[in-house]
Order: structure tokens, then sequence, then C-alpha cells
């Protein structure tokens, strides 16, 4: 597995590299934006370790061309751990965030959970798309999409939107989204949860469904997606 890491602290990055390296990982680095976008293109990482602040080109900017053309699974690395911060990286389409300073384990943790993520939400159902009313989500591209207009989905809010899905109509609970998605269950982690469903029904509302395919929190419990003709899946 390829693993890109950002950051323009040399020491970091070298630590990062060894740690890595000793867990089996084939291991890049780059040390501002505009490398980090160079061996994007000339590496195709399977997972970024983007730090915010970077020279040259910033770190957010570099996750916002990123997600112009790519859906590689992105964790940001910040020492700001304020929401503004945050929030701002997973509006850009990050699926993950780890605040500094952390330990080579709990960052070697986060990566693998991402690409399961990833790896789970690519296999669900292949060759097949979910007819959310007339919404169609495609299980292969990650699309979704209403008369000829489509939207990406990041692998993250491709998996919530999924699992809501084929329960249409049924409370999902809080907990177990988290645990779905993250593969552990961590209340802190709620907010995190409304800000990716928060982009779901943004993205809905871009295909002019957002009122008739709807998203609703139930407080204290979880969510709920409800259609006009349930969910199906077709070939």
């Amino acid at each position: 597995m390829k693993v890109l890491i950002v950051d323009d602290d040399v020491d970091l990055l070298d630590v990062l590299s060894y740690a890595l390296r000793r867990e089996g990982f084939n291991v890049q680095v780059a040390a501002d934006g505009q490398q980090a976008l160079s061996r994007i293109q000339s590496s195709k990482p399977d997972v970024i370790l983007l730090d915010v602040r970077l020279p040259k080109v910033n770190g957010f900017e570099v996750l916002r061309r990123i997600r112009e053309s790519d859906d590689i699974p992105v964790i940001v690395l910040t020492a700001l751990n304020d929401e503004e911060t945050v929030l701002k990286a997973f509006n850009l389409g990050a699926d993950d965030f780890i605040t500094k300073p952390f330990s080579p384990r709990q960052l070697t943790a986060r990566i693998r959970a991402v690409m399961r993520r990833g790896n789970s939400a690519g296999k669900v159902g292949t060759g097949r798309v979910l007819a959310l009313g007339e919404a169609a989500l495609d299980l292969d591209s990650h699309e979704l999409a209403v008369a000829g207009r489509s939207v990406r989905l990041t692998p993250t809010e491709f998996k919530l939107l999924h699992i809501l899905a084929v329960n249409e109509g049924r409370v999902v609970s809080t907990s177990r989204l988290i645990e779905y998605i993250w593969g552990y269950n961590n209340e802190e982690d709620t907010g995190l949860l409304r800000t990716h469903i928060s982009h779901i029904r943004a993205k809905l509302q871009q295909l002019g469904v957002g009122t008739r395919i709807d998203i609703t929190g139930i407080p204290g419990v979880g969510y709920r997606l409800r259609c006009p003709d349930g969910a199906h899946g077709r070939d």
C-alpha cells in the first residue's frame, strides 16, 4: 500500500516514514503543497497524510484540488485542534483527521481504518445501482445521479448513504453508524457524523431532490432516510 506523507516538518517526515515502513507501507514524502500535487500525479498513492499548514500551496488547497478529480482517502494532520479547522477539512472532502502530537501506532490504525472503509464501500454490490426514488446510487463509481446530473460522494459519504438507504424508513442508531463508518464507537465522533450527513444533504439539494429524499435526525437516537418509492437494488 502506497502512503504519501505531506508535511513541512522534516523531522516528523523521517519519524513517520520509518514507522510506517516498519508496518509494511510503501512510503513517499513531500515537504510542500506543490511537491505533493506532483507526487500525487506521478505515484498515485493509496492514501494521503496531509498537513494543513504547508508552504507554496497550503493543505486546504491541496485537498480541494485532489477532490476535483479523485477520491483517494485523505487523513488531515493538524496541530490546530479547533472546530473551524476540522470542519473546513471535512467540507473539502477529508476522510479523517488526527491532531498532533500522535503516536505512530495511532496513525497506523487510522490509515488501516480509512482503507477498510474505502475498500468495503467499493465492494458493496459491485456492478449494481441502488435506486433511491428518482435518484440512483452507483455502487461502483460512488456517484449519485438524478436525471442525467450526478455528484461524486467521498468514500465516507458513500458508505453512510448506503447504510441509510438499505435501511430506508428505519432509524439507524448513531452508535451503529459510527461503528460502521469508522470501525469503532466513540461518542466524540457524533459531531463528525453530523458533518458528513450535512454534506450528503447538500449534495441531494444540489441534485434538486433534497426535499424528496429526506435524511432526518432523531435526537439522541440516530438517523432515518426516506424517499418516495423506497430504496431497491437493480442491475
